[in-house]
């Protein structure tokens, strides 16, 4: 199956809940993907909940690793410099074949202008290349930074990266996910998706992640973390 957002011709227009969004999508998948493929999702998920990765994962009031990335139009985004200038909002991302990260970068570009108002910067962090970032700024109408951390590098220092099962990359192979084509390297890792505040100081105020791929926060949550820390 080819994951599409819901109005490619016109994206990002869906005004709805990512709750409400994510329950079509996973409608779909219920509906069209075979129940043994979905258990070796579900088993996937389990294991890296019960494997005590997110333990790693740096709390509220830790300090954030900083970094430099390049964003999709060849851009270099300090993390410093962008709290400079206020408050930084992160969301680690799969990539653009993931219909669950487009539904939630495109209810993210919705609430932009609210966030910049809030003296805010938003950047999207994913292992894919720059050329596939560049790719789905421009299919999705993305207007905030997708930088492509290289190796998961900068996943890693935030505790995100794990290494894709066996099991699983054969199922996104017969999906024509290709990640070795996408990421640009061998190592078939992604992030946990994650999402996470960062007040002008360099300290974490908000994070959440899940090892289900299926869950996002809610942006309208997120202005309102962003309005009162």
């Amino acid at each position: 199956m080819k994951w599409r957002s819901l109005d490619e011709s016109n994206p990002g227009t869906d005004t709805r809940s990512l709750r409400d969004q994510f329950a079509d999508r996973k409608q779909l998948i219920a509906q069209y993907v075979p129940t043994e493929t979905q258990e070796i999702h579900t088993r996937v998920i389990s294991e890296l909940k019960a494997g005590g990765l997110e333990e790693k994962i740096p709390g509220v009031g830790s300090a954030a690793p900083q970094f430099e990335l390049y964003a999709h139009n060849g851009q270099l985004i300090s993390s410093a410099k962008l709290l400079a200038n206020g408050k930084l909002v992160i969301c680690f991302f799969r990539g653009r074949w993931c219909p669950f990260c487009v539904g939630q970068l495109e209810a993210m570009n919705r609430i932009l202008p609210e966030i910049q108002a809030i003296r805010a910067s938003l950047v999207a962090i994913s292992p894919q290349t720059m050329k596939q970032s560049s790719f789905m700024a421009d299919q999705h109408k993305l207007r905030f930074p997708l930088l492509s951390d290289t190796g998961n590098r900068v996943a890693r220092q935030f505790g995100l990266a794990y290494r894709v099962p066996e099991i699983q990359q054969a199922i996104y192979r017969r999906a024509f996910v290709n990640l070795p084509l996408a990421n640009g390297d061998q190592s078939w890792e992604l992030p946990i998706p994650a999402t996470f505040i960062i007040n002008s100081g360099g300290s974490i105020v908000y994070g959440t992640w899940n090892a289900d791929y299926t869950e996002r926060p809610e942006p309208a949550d997120l202005l309102e973390i962003l309005a009162g820390c």
